[in-house]
């Protein structure tokens, strides 16, 4: 999904006095949508020109975007591809760019691509000039003590399994979550996975129902090649994802396929309630 090659170039002496316009940003673009702005500069800070530009060279980073791999990834990104519509340019600061990279390219790893050159942190501003400053530390502290999905070896799909080797299961993890996945092709051709309804608990551990459903959606982000696996068809189908938390990173260990007429997958979550591990 993230075709990054060739695509990305900070327009180095890029002509900051250039006439530019303000222009509403597409609807394509939602990574940039509801960020406290509707209208963009073009040409904008990674020098594209016109909006098809725009949208065929940001859609790859939408997906990054959606991961929420740091509380500012979005804030960064359209800051570059969608810059606010002010009397001048703002660029990202440099400790804005670090956080983002540091925090997010392991995503990017995960999917095979480096960190690119073109987005160098070295290139933004110092935090002392003009520009976007990096998280507070009270935000900092928010992220930090909530748990995330981070790029992992894919757990295999069991489809042949007993009830008890399922409770086994249950009792050596902390979470197990019912999902129902679908798959759909998006307008320009890329996959987009989807939870379609809302995620139930067969046990919570230390999950909260609130946030899960994101956490959920940001770890088959994350971890699409394991998500492929998961989903080879656009039919939608129900699995149980089962894990731990560990040190704040969430880690899917097992995954189940919950076939219509799985009767041990059923029996093992009756028998959950009154089941004591050993």
């Amino acid at each position: 999904i993230f075709a990054l090659s060739g695509f990305l170039r900070v327009a180095t002496g890029f002509d900051i006095g250039l006439s530019t316009k303000c222009v509403v940003i597409p609807k394509e673009m939602d990574m940039c949508h509801k960020i406290g702005y509707s209208e963009m500069r073009l040409p904008n800070l990674m020098g594209h020109t016109n909006m098809a530009e725009v949208i065929l060279k940001s859609i790859t980073w939408q997906h990054l975007a959606h991961t929420d791999c740091h509380p500012h990834v979005r804030t960064f990104l359209c800051s570059l591809f969608a810059p606010i519509c002010l009397d001048t340019f703002i660029h990202p600061c440099r400790s804005m760019c670090v956080a983002v990279r540091d925090s997010c390219a392991s995503v990017l790893a995960c999917h095979g691509h480096p960190w690119p050159d073109s987005l160098d942190c070295d290139r933004f501003p110092a935090d002392e000039d003009m520009c976007l400053a990096s998280l507070t530390k009270e935000y900092k502290y928010l992220h930090k003590v909530l748990p995330k999905p981070v790029c992992q070896t894919c757990p295999a799909v069991e489809e042949f399994f007993t009830h008890k080797r399922v409770l086994e299961v249950f009792c050596d993890n902390n979470f197990a979550v019912k999902v129902k996945l679908s798959k759909k092709r998006t307008v320009f051709g890329d996959q987009e996975y989807n939870i379609e309804c809302q995620v139930e608990f067969i046990t919570q551990g230390s999950l909260l129902p609130y946030e899960t459903q994101s956490m959920i959606q940001q770890w088959l982000l994350i971890n699409e090649n394991c998500t492929q696996r998961m989903t080879p068809t656009h039919r939608s189908m129900v699995y149980l994802l089962v894990g731990n938390i560990e040190e704040g990173i969430i880690l899917v260990n097992q995954v189940y396929r919950w076939q219509r007429r799985d009767s041990q997958l059923t029996l093992a979550t009756q028998k959950w309630r009154y089941h004591k591990c050993l």
